[in-house]
């Protein structure tokens, strides 16, 4: 008999499902349900497109028609009801499908914070191309824009709104940009590019209230008792994996969906993928969730190999993320946490991994020079974790060797000996170890 997938979310995770199934299954019935009526495009390109560094068409990779050649169909909408004892899903309109895999790739919302006032007009978060169109059309007319949060968002907020001159004011409650993530050093680099485009950095400001007139924001309110005016406040304090209808549907959830290996959530029939899912690495037996495009990606060909019967166990790869940061392009690959906390995000960013966070049991060793800069991450018998700002020439090679936990014991002394010295041992390690494709 004909397999009928249904894939709820038109995401990364659910786009990606949904090719690798029909690359497996010619035959099955394959349904997307989304709730944005727009076609497949990337979440990362708004930053770009808030900057105006490119037009909106650029962030579409594929026309629609490319699914409808291959049988994939499309349906605008949002779920209401999951019947797992009756295979069947049920939209808002009233309309029902049936399926034999569902797949959840619902990806995750932004986090507000609990403040009077958060719900005022010119309050925005940056979740889809929808919301990078209204913070568009608000800064056409605002004068000053206040941003609070940390991670990657908040200073693609923070450089989208200078680029379209807004005075933009960036409120910090640390010290430092992104603490859990980089090192003091990488965290100056990153303020004084902000600085450098006009962005004013308040550190040590806590977001008490939003202060309206009219029902639009007025200006900001801090624990202090300070007030800043503005016309626009953008918030980047964090995600959180929608999961109301896994609770629909009785799965078992923790900060996300919980999935083992195979994306399987706790109903045999059902999987999950993306933001929203938490998945068992069956390597160290802990459950993670990756807010990443890429990760995205690879969550979803996996479960849609699994969806068909085919594919092995996920092997969770060490995170990878290459964006712009203050205007320098910046690599992150597998664990590079500083161990300190990280006020200014609540909860996982959009871009971010928790295992980025976790502070490895390992040393650092530093090369920089200007706006290029690479932290190395060493363990006992392999690289954990690097961060690459600036020239990216060593990115791919250390994303292969930390990847594929390549013993770099014979040159770990060398790797610690200073910045020359580290690229010298570096380049031998690549030329040794790392496949020409890769390098």
């Amino acid at each position: 008999m004909t397999r009928r997938y249904v894939i709820v979310g038109n995401g990364p995770a659910g786009v990606a499902a949904a090719e690798a199934i029909r690359r497996h299954d010619t035959a099955g019935e394959i349904r997307i349900v989304g709730g944005e009526d727009t076609g497949f495009y990337s979440r990362p390109g708004l930053a770009y497109l808030l900057t105006g560094a490119i037009p909106e068409e650029s962030l579409f990779s594929r026309p629609a028609s490319d699914h409808d050649l291959a049988g994939i169909h499309r349906t605008v909408g949002t779920v209401r009801e999951i019947d797992p004892q009756r295979h069947r899903i049920v939209l808002f309109d009233g309309q029902a499908m049936s399926y034999d895999r569902l797949l959840l790739a619902v990806g995750a919302r932004a986090v507000r914070p609990a403040v009077p006032g958060i719900d005022l007009d010119g309050v925005v978060t940056l979740d889809n191309l929808d919301d990078a169109r209204r913070i568009l059309r608000l800064a056409r007319r605002a004068k000053r824009a206040c941003v609070v949060g940390g991670g990657i968002t908040a200073i693609e907020l923070a450089e989208g709104l200078a680029a379209n001159g807004v005075e933009t004011h960036y409120l910090m409650r640390g010290d430092r940009y992104w603490g859990s993530v980089l090192d003091p050093y990488e965290s100056a680099l990153v303020e004084g590019r902000l600085a450098e485009e006009g962005i004013r950095i308040h550190r040590g400001v806590e977001l008490a209230g939003v202060i309206g007139r009219k029902g639009r924001v007025a200006a900001v309110e801090t624990r202090d008792g300070s007030t800043l005016a503005c016309d626009i406040l953008a918030v980047a304090i964090g995600t959180q994996p929608r999961l109301e209808l896994a609770h629909l549907a009785g799965l078992q959830t923790g900060r996300g969906i919980w999935a083992d290996a195979t994306f399987q959530t706790t109903d045999r029939d059902i999987f999950a993928a993306g933001d929203a899912a938490e998945v068992l690495d069956p390597e160290t037996g802990k459950r993670g969730i990756d807010s990443l495009w890429s990760a995205a990606l690879d969550h979803g060909r996996a479960a849609g190999e699994q969806m068909c019967g085919v594919g092995r166990p996920y092997r969770r790869p060490a995170p990878f993320n290459v964006t712009r940061i203050g205007g320098v392009t910046t690599t992150l690959i597998g664990a590079v946490g500083t161990g300190a906390r990280d006020v200014d995000l609540v909860t996982l960013g959009r871009g971010d991994s928790n295992a980025w966070r976790e502070h490895a049991d390992a040393f650092a060793v530093v090369s920089d020079g200007e706006a290029n800069h690479l932290r190395l991450v060493l363990g006992p018998d392999r690289l954990v974790g690097a961060v690459v700002m600036g020239d990216q020439a060593l990115s791919r090679p250390l994303q292969h060797l930390i990847r594929e936990r390549v013993d770099i014991r014979w040159a770990r002394d060398r790797l610690s000996r200073g910045p020359i010295e580290v690229r010298k041992a570096l380049q031998a390690l690549i030329e040794r170890t790392v496949p020409l494709g890769a390098a």
